[in-house]
């Protein structure tokens, strides 16, 4: 099996994984709103490489969350992860933070129907997106400015996460989760895997972390799926 190290550094956790696509092997992670990822996420690597039990040269990939989030944490994690890949000569994975958080979200809430990502975007805009239990896309990830009506027409059945969420939560409908986290590493096993399997990498040299507000245009269409359906 492959062996894959995760990096995570899109919010205030800074975090380190390394899988081999299909359970952890090792895992190192600190949150700080100092955002103390440029002091911590090499000593991390390093950690979580000896707790594995392996050296760099045993790596087939990197996987690295690629936003949207914290433009400088974004910067950082990519940047270590497209050098570990130049380095070492392995592929690089990249995933949208969000399907890392709606995994986290589904383990807290198994029975929810769907999984709403919400990631702080200040005031009362997050960036969100909208996943099924088998982590399926049921809406893009966007930009979005919460009102009540975004929450009633999404309905029962639904969990709300991530550093965004709670800043809602007086607006929970019947049967509506809220939870406060940051996106782990750790749950980053089912993306990686995905990714390895399907053989899809991106080019180290040309990649860029989605900073998403760069490529906002106009108003969000609304899509995701409504009601009870």
């Amino acid at each position: 099996m492959p062996l894959i190290l995760c990096i995570e550094t899109s919010g205030r956790n800074c975090s380190v994984t390394v899988t081999d696509t299909k359970s952890v092997l090792a895992c190192r992670e600190s949150s700080s709103d100092q955002y103390t990822h440029a002091e911590n996420l090499h000593v991390f690597i390093e950690s979580v490489l000896e707790d594995a039990g392996i050296t760099p040269s045993h790596l087939d990939a990197v996987g690295v969350s690629k936003g949207p989030g914290s433009y400088t944490g974004l910067r950082i994690g990519v940047s270590s992860a497209k050098g570990l890949c130049m380095a070492l000569g392995v592929p690089l994975i990249a995933y949208p933070v969000t399907e890392i958080i709606a995994g986290q979200l589904f383990q807290i809430a198994p029975d929810a129907r769907f999984a709403v990502p919400m990631i702080d975007a200040r005031r009362m805009e997050v960036y969100t997106a909208c996943y099924d239990r088998e982590l399926g896309v049921k809406e893009d990830i966007h930009a979005r400015i919460l009102d009540e009506e975004f929450f009633v027409r999404l309905g029962s059945g639904v969990v709300f996460g991530g550093d965004g969420a709670m800043k809602a939560a007086h607006w929970k409908q019947t049967d509506q989760e809220f939870v406060a986290l940051e996106p782990s590493a750790s749950f980053a096993v089912a993306a990686v895997e995905k990714a390895w399997t399907t053989q899809r990498f991106e080019d180290v040299a040309y990649f860029e972390p989605f900073y998403l507000k760069e490529f906002i245009a106009g108003k969000k269409s609304d899509a995701i799926p409504q009601g009870n359906s």
